[in-house]
């Protein structure tokens, strides 16, 4: 039974190893054409052993540029595509996440419907609404600017969807710990929210650091510059169809150079990455605020009766100091969305507890952003 089972990881590994060689190779083999003399390549007589080219082509692919179909140095492409990548990654995620906690823990006139209305944005990508986007950003002048490159595409419904799930599984009890220590909405959404969701932010800038570097239909469209235009843009208008020789050595220094930013973001965030994706228990309960709590003493308690609120009670029910908080200020949080009957009994259960509630002190609610994720 050993031996069978030794056999099989042996097998697992060698599948493993097959799966690196193919995906590697490529890239293996467009670094050697960097490192060849361009006639070599172009007659077909490439080794599959560096060249003696290296520093001469990678001087001139990043600081001179091509003398053919772009003069542009390809270190300013990498600079306008990094800029572009990094704008709409904390774009989507700045957008989202706020978005995601006004329609979890606010009560607003049409919050579902809005928040459906997010969703269905999803069956309409760039390209449906290539046009009347492009006719917006003409009319507002920001062709050949970093902000047409990414305003049109910082908005992202998928990132919206994934900030409220997440939202709707934190604990209530965090939630009313901060009211009752004082707390308004910013100040709970800045050391609460946001140290919770880290590992879903860093998952989610990797994905969307990804996909705003591979950005290609959109950058050609609204860049009439070489200075503006990105590294996609950049490798495809190297690669000539004309009588012109392209010249190999740079189109493949710049493919190499191109996959160069989104493996680092990889790599570094790594563990993020994967925490974020596959994490299913979040270790908030073994924050400072678990272990210097302090009960409150029975005239200062809050009452925990839930009743209807209209939605101009909300921010009110932030500015009130928490002894002297109304029976309706719990109901702007996700407690609301509980049926009257689940909301009566927690609330007589509350009433008939014999020991005190607890909440966190000042000292906790200032060093939540502590919490290990």
């Amino acid at each position: 039974m050993v031996e069978e089972e030794g056999f099989r990881r042996y097998v697992a590994h060698i599948i493993l190893w097959i799966g690196i060689a193919i995906v590697a190779f490529p890239v293996y083999l467009a670094f050697i054409a960097s490192t060849q003399d361009n006639a070599v390549i172009a007659n077909g007589q490439m080794s599959l052993l560096p060249g003696g080219h290296f520093l001469e082509t990678y001087y001139q692919t990043i600081f001179v540029g091509t003398s053919g179909s772009t003069r542009e140095p390809v270190g300013n492409m990498m600079l306008n595509s990094l800029v572009m990548a990094l704008l709409i990654a904390v774009g989507k995620i700045a957008i989202s996440i706020i978005s995601a906690y006004a329609i979890v823990y606010f009560r607003f006139p049409f919050r579902m419907p809005i928040f459906w209305l997010i969703f269905i944005t999803l069956m309409l990508p760039v390209e449906v609404r290539i046009y009347p986007t492009y006719k917006i950003v003409a009319d507002l002048h920001m062709l050949d600017s970093y902000a047409g490159l990414s305003l049109p595409l910082i908005a992202s419904a998928t990132a919206t969807l994934l900030f409220r799930q997440f939202f709707m599984t934190v604990p209530d009890e965090l939630l009313e710990a901060s009211r009752i220590d004082g707390a308004g909405p910013f100040r709970f959404f800045w050391d609460t929210l946001l140290p919770l969701s880290r590992t879903n932010m860093a998952a989610l800038f990797v994905i969307l650091f990804i996909l705003g570097w591979n950005q290609y239909l959109w950058p050609l469209l609204i860049t009439t510059r070489d200075d503006m235009q990105t590294i996609q843009i950049g490798i495809r208008k190297m690669i000539t169809t004309t009588d012109a020789l392209t010249e190999w050595p740079i189109v493949m220094a710049t493919a190499v150079l191109a996959m160069l930013p989104p493996v680092f973001v990889v790599v570094v965030m790594q563990k993020l990455f994967v925490r974020g994706l596959v994490e299913t228990e979040k270790s908030w309960l073994t924050s400072p605020c678990a272990t210097s709590a302090r009960p409150i003493p029975a005239a200062s308690r809050p009452s925990r009766a839930s009743t209807s609120m209209s939605a101009t009670d909300s921010s009110a029910c932030w500015s009130a100091p928490p002894a002297a908080a109304s029976p309706r200020c719990c109901a702007w949080s996700r407690d609301s969305k509980r049926s009257p009957a689940a909301r009566s009994t927690s609330a007589a259960e509350s009433s008939t507890r014999s020991s005190p509630p607890i909440a966190t002190s000042r000292w906790c609610s200032r060093t939540t952003r502590s919490i290990r994720i």
